[in-house]
């Protein structure tokens, strides 16, 4: 198959949410409670809400910038590529990508939502967080059918409502919900009490998949704050191992066999010795552990059955698909995080799976995210030959979009003479720190 004739589906990447979304999806009588993004002197954005803020964070946002301004000082709407909050651009910019559908993890609610379980009132957290959902699935993803997979939140900490969301969302044509791969971290009871049974009865019989992203729970420990913060980038997919050797184990998916279980931005590369891992395990020590994996019967099995595996970039992992399951693996660019390969994903995910076989790589590319998601893009485009990578290119061609790298200011140039050195997880943990402690800066331009 030639780079041109893929079909690229994503199914992991963000929306930095513009300050319109509210406005058709509250009521007047709940206006006052949606949160305000408002500018500092400095030019950066923030959103207030409840009397705190939430910064727009740098690196959140960084395709189409040259690469030597990335970094995770703040940053305002202005500092980033259009398509990053607004969707008509997007659309521009997947043409230009090659990325035919699209499914988007939020930013100010944090990428499973948890930001809501925080607000000090959950009546008005409730309301906001349907309200999101409602902005997501009928706006960024209603105007262009076909684009953009729904993707809702759920409060998964509180049951009743979380169940009702899922099937409101579902009326709706959305069957995908994010949660935190480690919910006991966010307060939550673990994933073996029977406080889950309703969600994953939800999620089966409505179709519904549940996406897991890294950093929603576990997150992947430095060494030390002198650390090099390309270590700490390093392991950030393969830190959610913890979690997926948790969720391997769950009894539940012996009970719900269409349950599916997407770990996204997780990679592949490292699966095979977990699952190597887990089946010497369960040989050596299920005696007297008693674990067992139902009608399953093995872990490989139950993996192959309920799990996603999603990639960026993971030559290893492709080569030895065979290991993890043609059926189990999705592609993901991460746009507009500064692990994506804008504007030449075709290009990077062309050399994982050129050597594949035309079947694998369709299944790869974008078969397994539309099985996954309940989502058929080309029916809902006229056909397989408007999806294509040659396809979306001659429009973008056509209308002219601009993917050279952009300069937004960023990061702090270096002096005359002043010599760089490395930046550690020390540095990014106190920048974090202070961009998102409530209160710290009130003044507005």
């Amino acid at each position: 198959m030639e780079m041109n004739d893929l079909v690229i589906v994503s199914v992991d990447d963000h929306i930095v949410e513009p300050p319109t979304m509210w406005d058709q999806h509250l009521s007047a009588q709940y206006r006052a409670i949606k949160p305000v993004m408002k500018r500092r002197k400095n030019g950066t954005d923030y959103w207030q809400i409840e009397g705190g803020e939430v910064q727009l964070a740098g690196l959140n946002a960084v395709a189409g910038r040259v690469p030597e301004e990335y970094g995770m000082e703040p940053g305002g709407l202005d500092q980033v590529r259009r398509g990053v909050w607004d969707i008509d651009a997007r659309i521009g910019d997947m043409n230009a990508n090659g990325i035919i559908s699209s499914l988007n993890f939020p930013s100010l609610p944090g990428m499973d939502g948890a930001f809501f379980k925080e607000l000090k009132n959950q009546t008005n957290a409730l309301i906001l967080l349907r309200a999101y959902n409602d902005w997501h699935i009928d706006e960024w993803c209603g105007k262009y059918p076909g684009r953009n997979i729904p993707l809702a939140m759920v409060p998964y900490w509180n049951m009743p409502a979380a169940v009702e969301e899922i099937r409101r969302v579902v009326a709706k044509g959305c069957h995908a919900i994010t949660v935190s791969d480690c919910p006991t971290l966010k307060g939550c009871p673990s994933i073996h009490d029977p406080y889950w049974e309703p969600l994953w009865k939800a999620c089966h019989e409505n179709q519904v998949a549940i996406n897991l992203h890294i950093g929603t729970g576990s997150t992947a420990p430095h060494a030390s704050m002198q650390t090099p913060i390309d270590a700490w980038i390093t392991t950030m997919p393969m830190a959610v191992d913890v979690s997926l050797a948790d969720w391997l184990h769950l009894e539940a998916l012996d009970r719900y066999p269409g349950l599916k279980l997407c770990f996204s931005e997780g990679g592949v590369g490292w699966i095979p010795y977990l699952l190597e891992r887990a089946e010497f395990v369960f040989d050596h020590h299920h005696k007297w552990t008693h674990s067992s994996f139902g009608r399953h019967r093995r872990p490989t099995e139950r993996f192959r059955e309920h799990f996603i595996a999603c990639f960026i970039e993971d030559k290893f992992g492709l080569k030895n698909y065979d290991a993890v399951g043609a059926d189990n693996i999705c592609y993901e660019c991460d746009y507009p995080h500064s692990d994506c390969t804008f504007p030449k994903a075709p290009e990077f995910l062309y050399e994982n799976v050129k050597n594949l076989p035309d079947a694998v790589i369709d299944k790869v590319c974008h078969e397994n995210a539309f099985k996954t998601y309940s989502f058929d893009a080309f029916t809902l485009l006229g056909g397989r030959q408007n999806c294509t990578v040659g396809a979306l290119r001659a429009k973008a061609k056509a209308e002219k979009v601009d993917t050279s790298p952009q300069s937004y200011g960023g990061a702090r140039p270096l002096a005359v003479g002043e010599t760089p050195r490395r930046v550690t997880s020390g540095d990014i943990v106190s920048m974090l720190e202070s961009q998102f402690k409530a209160n710290v800066e009130k003044e507005t331009a």
